[in-house]
Parts: structure tokens; C-alpha cells; sequence
């Protein structure tokens, strides 16, 4: 006997975060898509903000010209591979919140953690302020590396790269254009 209840295919969770889509470059869209793989592949729930770190510095040209030459981006980059093999194990299961938003109720109906939620947002404000309508990958960069207690910070600081003077750096060449 065949079942009488009609096949609904089924839907993909609502994207609240689609208000970022809308302000994002055609690049840092790519990003965004990169590190939603990324954190899929590695069996994270969210999107974090070593994942958006991580897509950032493989895609954008202006963000790895911030750091300070290749050794330095070359540790950084040895810490982000080695997220699912060693390194970042500890965050697995655990949602990344450094207390910047408050504690979202259903955040992994969100696929963002509190932390990259509040980085995207700040992100588009950082666009703003400069007078443009689309965030790109120093708008994401700067506010990764403001957030001092985010997981991209964490690992920045780890390869031994000052997050502050990081910041510093970006904002000289936001002071440039």
C-alpha cells in the first residue's frame, strides 16, 4: 500500500544571517562560502572565526599583505591546517562565544558562533564608517582582530603575531585610500 501523504522535499534551514550576504563583496562572499565548507568539513556546527581567519588568508591578497612577511604567515597558516588533526581539538562540540554579542539562544540554527556573528556585523559597520555600502576581507580582517578574545586571535597570537599591532596595520591602510 503507497503511502498518502504527500512527499514535501525537505527545506534548508532559514539563513538569518542573509542580511550579511546582501553587505558582503563578491569576494568575501566567496570567504564566507569557503569557511561554511571549511567548518563543515572539519564537523564543526558554526562557522567560527578561525574559519573565516583561515578562508581569509588563503583568498584575499590584502589580508596577507598585513602580516608581517611569509615566515609569519607561514606559522599562522601551519596552525589553521592543523585545527582538525591536533591543534583546535579542544574546540570541537564548544561554541565559540568571547562574550562581544550575547549568548544566542538557537546559535547553531544560525551556523555562526556569537563570535563571527559579532565579526560579520562588525565588518559591515567598519565598511560603513569608510563610506562603503559592501564589507570586504580587511573590513572582515579588522574585526577579527579586534574581538581579542576569538579563537582567530588565539591562534594569531600563537604564531606569534601581536593581534594589536595586526589591527594597527589595517587601520593604517584603511587611513591610506
Amino acid at each position: 500500500m503507497q503511502n498518502r501523504t504527500p512527499r514535501i522535499p525537505q527545506q534548508p534551514a532559514p539563513n538569518h544571517r542573509a542580511e550579511f550576504d546582501a553587505r558582503l563583496t563578491e569576494e568575501l562572499a566567496a570567504v564566507v562560502t569557503s569557511a561554511r565548507r571549511r567548518a563543515l568539513r572539519d564537523g564543526d556546527r558554526q562557522i567560527d572565526t578561525a574559519h573565516l581567519l583561515h578562508s581569509l588568508i588563503e583568498s584575499d591578497p590584502a589580508v596577507r599583505t598585513a602580516f608581517d612577511g611569509g615566515p609569519q604567515l607561514a606559522r599562522v597558516l601551519g596552525y589553521l591546517v592543523q585545527r582538525s588533526i591536533g591543534y583546535g581539538l579542544r574546540w570541537q562540540g564548544a561554541v565559540e562565544d568571547t562574550g562581544a554579542v550575547r549568548v544566542v539562544t538557537d546559535a547553531d540554527a544560525e551556523g555562526w558562533s556569537p563570535s563571527a556573528a559579532s565579526a560579520m556585523a562588525g565588518a559591515s559597520r567598519g565598511a560603513g564608517d569608510r563610506g562603503r555600502e559592501r564589507a570586504e576581507g580587511l573590513d572582515l580582517f579588522a574585526a577579527l582582530t579586534a574581538d581579542r578574545d576569538c579563537r582567530a586571535v588565539e591562534v594569531l597570537e600563537r604564531a606569534g603575531v601581536d593581534a594589536a599591532l595586526l589591527a594597527d596595520r589595517i587601520a593604517e591602510t584603511f587611513g591610506r585610500e
